[in-house]
């Protein structure tokens, strides 16, 4: 098993303020680091020790286990340059990643004696501290996964689930602040930008820079009362502060996130739509528009947050620009230091990234697509495949009507026809929530598709009203599918006990009795699929693009 050091590269937004005194101490570590290469200092079977080093921690691989030391460095954003911070940050380390990673975090250990003759949980005044973590395969990791092409669905699946549960429980920063006001967002903000502007940039970069500098301080004028009201209500939490794909890694086959923030409060006390934004960044960086949009859907779902969605753009063009500028700050390192070859990439790590934030504070072409067809139809189906191509936000009505029940989406309410969650007023409640949401996603500049029965012309109305009064097009989109289709994959959906859906045969009857077909006016905005053509998604795709002006895959969220 390998130790994975952690994103290094991600966390350089600056110098040291002392340089020549934290080199000195650094150097004065170097004897104790050498002699804890040796087997014998540790108290458990080793045969040989590696050791990784970033630019804020020493980190030695030893038998089953990884130590982490700290480096004695005050940067400004993180200070360790004392025995005790040293030994403080190791504890919250524990304490943070304990969260989300207790398999991995074990306890903080003391390292006694001289530094030459040092003991791993010696006896005797400690010299030193480390965190003792269990060793994993660094290959494991979801970005090497991703880069293999290994990263799957279902890896995505269980992370939003689990990063929606985690946030659900994280403690809430105070009202007061001082995290999650207005200007603590805008601070992180403007330093990326002042960082920039410091490093020996082309021009054309400078330029565009100053564009999306412009763009986020509108943006955030924009959205100061949102950014107020979510610590208001509480949405601004204690999170793991560098969510992306190097920090989670594959065990016994599910997604564990490990390296949370530690050293800087005000890089983890973020709106929970900040730490979702990485990942979402991150995905869409490696290419995996399909993940990204995935991760977004099953974390919506599952935490029902679409008020964030306003505050997403903001949040992707920040998250982007910090890569941008860990890159620019590499590449400004002495070549001697980093390399050619390094420095190459980081100039392609600059671009792409750039490019990634001006991408992401380009308008969405919106509009409003809603589905019509009974269980079994596809329209889940059919809703996932268009969202995981395109810009989309989806809105699922089985998963809204159990939250409006304080229930979880695969909970089971045994609710027979036109009973339990299913009443007449149960569904007109949920077809009133949904109205609701769909005008929030589109207030906040995503095109939505509102995945429901829609059986019933009076159901469809108000979703049309919503279009036409918000000058967008409305789509219905009527999905349908033989009787013995529709049966057979009714009962494979229930056996399955996978999906929030509850519709049973008798309920396929009584939606096939009642169902209402688009009629009159409706006939010129509906779209009809064969759920059973295979083609069918992407020709989809094409005739939405050409409906609603929504590039099928380009304009990427």
């Amino acid at each position: 098993m390998r130790w994975n050091p952690g994103p290094a590269r991600s966390r350089l937004p600056g110098r040291a303020r002392r340089p020549g005194r934290e080199a000195e101490a650094v150097i004065d570590k170097v004897d104790l680091i050498e002699a804890l290469r040796r087997p014998e200092c540790f108290p458990h079977p080793v045969d040989a020790v590696e050791l990784v080093e970033t630019h804020i921690s020493w980190v030695l691989l030893a038998g089953a286990f990884a130590y982490k030391l700290k480096k004695p460095v005050d940067f400004g954003f993180l200070d360790f340059s004392t025995l005790e911070a040293r030994r403080h940050f190791c504890v919250e380390e524990i304490r943070l990643n304990r969260r989300l990673a207790p398999q991995l975090y074990l306890d903080v250990v003391p390292i006694a004696g001289p530094a030459r003759a040092p003991r791993v949980g010696g006896a005797g005044e400690p010299i030193e501290y480390a965190v003792r973590m269990r060793r994993f395969r660094r290959e494991n990791e979801l970005d090497a996964l991703a880069g293999r092409g290994e990263l799957r669905p279902e890896h995505i699946d269980v992370l939003a689930t689990r990063v929606a549960d985690f946030h659900a429980q994280a403690e809430t920063a105070p009202a007061t602040g001082p995290w999650g006001t207005p200007e603590a967002v805008l601070a992180p903000c403007s330093a990326n930008f002042e960082q920039l502007a410091r490093q020996p940039l082309p021009e054309p970069q400078r330029a565009r820079l100053e564009r999306l500098q412009r763009w986020t301080l509108a943006e955030h004028a924009r959205l100061r009362p949102l950014i107020a009201s979510r610590l208001a209500q509480g949405r601004v939490r204690e999170c793991h502060g560098d969510l992306h794909l190097a920090n989670i890694v594959l065990l016994a086959g599910e997604p564990v996130v490990f390296d949370a923030l530690e050293f800087n409060p005000a890089l983890r006390w973020i709106d929970v739509v900040s730490e979702i934004a990485f990942t979402v960044m991150d995905l869409e960086h490696r290419g995996r528009h399909d993940l990204a949009q995935r991760f977004l859907d099953d974390y919506l779902a599952a935490s029902g947050d679409y008020a964030g969605l306003a505050l997403l753009p903001f949040y992707l063009v920040y998250r982007a620009l910090v890569r941008t500028k860990v890159a620019a700050l590499r590449a400004g390192q002495p070549e001697g230091e980093h390399g050619q070859a390094h420095a190459r990439a980081d100039a392609r790590e600059i671009e792409t990234h750039l490019a990634l934030a001006e991408r992401f504070a380009a308008p969405r072409p919106r509009c409003l697509v809603t589905t019509h067809g009974v269980s079994g139809s596809g329209k889940s189906f059919t809703a996932r495949l268009l969202l995981q191509a395109g810009p989309w936000i989806r809105l699922r009505s089985d998963i809204e009507r159990k939250r409006l029940a304080g229930l979880a989406p695969l909970a089971d309410s045994r609710s027979g026809a036109a009973a339990g969650l299913y009443t007449a007023s149960m569904t007109e409640r949920t077809y009133a929530r949904l109205l609701e949401l769909a005008r929030q996603v589109l207030t906040a500049g995503f095109p939505v598709i509102v995945d429901a029965a829609f059986l019933r012309a009076e159901q469809r109305r108000p979703f049309a009203e919503l279009a036409r009064s918000c000058g967008l097009a409305w789509v219905l989109l009527a999905l349908d599918a033989p009787e013995a289709t529709l049966r057979a994959r009714v009962e494979r959906r229930r056996a399955s006990g996978s999906d929030p859906s509850e519709a049973t045969l008798p309920v396929l009857e009584r939606q096939l009795a009642g169902a209402e077909p688009p009629a009159g006016e409706e006939l010129a905005h509906t779209v009809a699929v064969d759920t059973r053509d295979a083609s069918g998604p992407q020709r989809l795709e094409q005739e939405l693009a050409r409906r609603c002006g929504a590039v099928p895959r380009d304009a990427a969220s």
